[in-house]
């Protein structure tokens, strides 16, 4: 698909809504000067801005149509019903309708919540995703249970809280599926110890800095790639800086991703509980043992179930389960297994179904040319309706470019198991601020909610060759709050 924008106009929200049917479609700024080979589109407008303007091709169906814009309309409504026309076209011919319809922004929870938030009943806020935005009523109804669940989790957000993220950008392996900038420690385990040094003393750097600001920390997450890839003494050292340097969270939540079994033992998760960790991410992505070879991952099923086991006779008894819809190699049947598995054999205390994401990093979206699976939303659909059905509320949710048939992810917990970090990031609720390599601070002004984000170097290797400058890079906290806080 090729999508040509007369002077670029709307470029970003027609380019969003041509990708959820063509994921690889190239977009121009100017119109075609002569009829283009393949499929495409072309938009333009009337000399007065009275219409736009929509003609094209689909296989061997041409369209046209023409959207009426009044003068009186904000470009903002004008750009939607613009994306609405070329939905309607693409839909028409292909015969494909996405579920968020012409919703293309990655947090679509928390713009139901501003809907809620201004006195919509959920009823009318339902109506209002699917006659405005398009929305399926399964997929509205889901937004609106989210929001509800998480509004009030919002309100824990101090103005002057900040939550603090820790990246470990190493793993075991590198998975089929994954674009995370992170080093295979079969081939780059030299740097981690000099990176674990350098990241705690960022980490003491940066909280000071936070504590001169008088702001509260009040959660810590420590993500990766696979922070229990480090050894058990790098581990402790990293737990003892977090424990020792930092002062303890306010709401008391501290999580660690464990994500692979692999890289777990009894005194790394001791070592976890005993530095004060409450929530663990033990994620096996699905419970299919030739899908998980297939997608690259070192362990089985039963590695899985051992590590469960383990982390709750250590003691933990908060930790999550990531799965993964519409893995290629995978089938209905065998992803309801996995949800079942999930929630009555591990009794995870949180769930969190992902959609299946195609960036252009990873190494089966060169495998893969289309961004539909037959068989994901059914997948989806069975999780949503398992674990609600089973007391698992949905919490937070988010969206993300090249997601397989435009689906969401979204996290359930029982109730008092929400991780609320994930909402204040997701949602972008209050400051981040991150460290490590990879790491971006995401600093809230709690006056307007405007953001402005602080950049550490991706690659480990340069974020220890210009480590003074991620210090320096720093300072622009006092700058920010100086300004916001006024």
């Amino acid at each position: 698909m090729q999508l040509y924008l007369e002077d670029n106009r709307f470029h970003y929200e027609l380019e969003n809504v041509t990708r959820l049917f063509f994921l690889r479609a190239e977009i121009f700024d100017h119109l075609p000067e002569t009829e283009p080979d393949g499929d495409y589109c072309a938009v333009s407008f009337a000399s007065d801005d009275s219409k736009a303007s929509v003609r094209g091709r689909i296989g061997e169906a041409s369209f046209q149509a023409e959207q009426p814009l009044s003068a009186n309309l904000e470009e903002k409504e004008k750009e939607r019903l613009c994306a609405k026309c070329i939905y309607e076209q693409y839909h028409r011919l292909t015969g494909i309708r996405p579920p968020f319809g012409i919703m293309t922004g990655i947090r679509p929870a928390k713009y139901t919540a501003e809907l809620l938030g201004s006195g919509f009943t959920a009823e009318q806020t339902v109506q209002q995703l699917e006659e405005v935005a398009l929305v399926s009523e399964e997929k509205a109804q889901l937004c609106v249970q989210t929001a509800q669940v998480a509004m009030p989790l919002w309100d824990q957000a101090l103005p002057k809280g900040y939550s603090l993220y820790v990246s470990i950008p190493f793993c075991p392996s590198r998975c089929s599926y994954c674009s995370f900038v992170s080093k295979s420690t079969q081939r780059d385990a030299w740097m981690m110890e000099p990176y674990v040094e350098a990241l705690c003393k960022e980490i003491v750097h940066t909280v000071s800095l936070a504590q001169e600001l008088g702001l509260v920390l009040q959660t810590v997450y420590v993500g990766g790639g696979t922070p229990t890839v480090l050894s058990a003494k790098q581990l402790e050292r990293l737990m003892t800086t977090l424990t020792q340097e930092v002062p303890a969270p306010q709401l008391g939540e501290f999580s660690v991703e464990a994500g692979r079994p692999d890289t777990i033992d009894e005194e790394k998760l001791r070592i976890l509980k005993d530095c004060g960790v409450t929530r663990l991410s033990i994620n096996p992505q699905t419970a299919n043992n030739e899908v998980l070879k297939k997608i690259g991952r070192l362990h089985t099923k039963e590695d899985i179930e051992w590590a469960y086991e383990l982390a709750r006779r250590v003691g933990f008894d908060n930790i999550n389960c990531d799965l993964i819809a519409g893995l290629p190699s995978d089938a209905l049947e065998s992803f309801q297994e996995s949800v079942d598995w999930a929630a009555h054999v591990l009794k995870a205390e949180s769930i969190t179904v992902h959609a299946l994401t195609l960036k252009r990093a990873a190494l089966m979206r060169e495998d893969l040319d289309e961004v539909f699976s037959p068989q994901a939303p059914d997948m989806v659909s069975y999780a949503q309706e398992l674990l609600m059905g089973d007391g698992y509320r949905p919490y937070y949710m988010y969206r993300q470019k090249g997601t397989v048939n435009s689906l969401e992810n979204t996290g359930y917990s029982i109730p008092g198991k929400e991780c609320v970090y994930n909402l204040f990031i997701m949602d972008e609720i209050q400051t981040i601020l991150a460290c490590g390599a990879g790491a971006v601070s995401k600093m809230v002004n709690p006056r307007t909610g405007l953001i402005e984000r602080i950049y550490n170097l991706k690659y480990p290797q340069e974020y220890l060759q210009r480590f003074d400058e991620m210090l320096q890079r720093k300072q622009a906290l006092k700058e920010f709050y100086h300004d916001s806080l006024l």
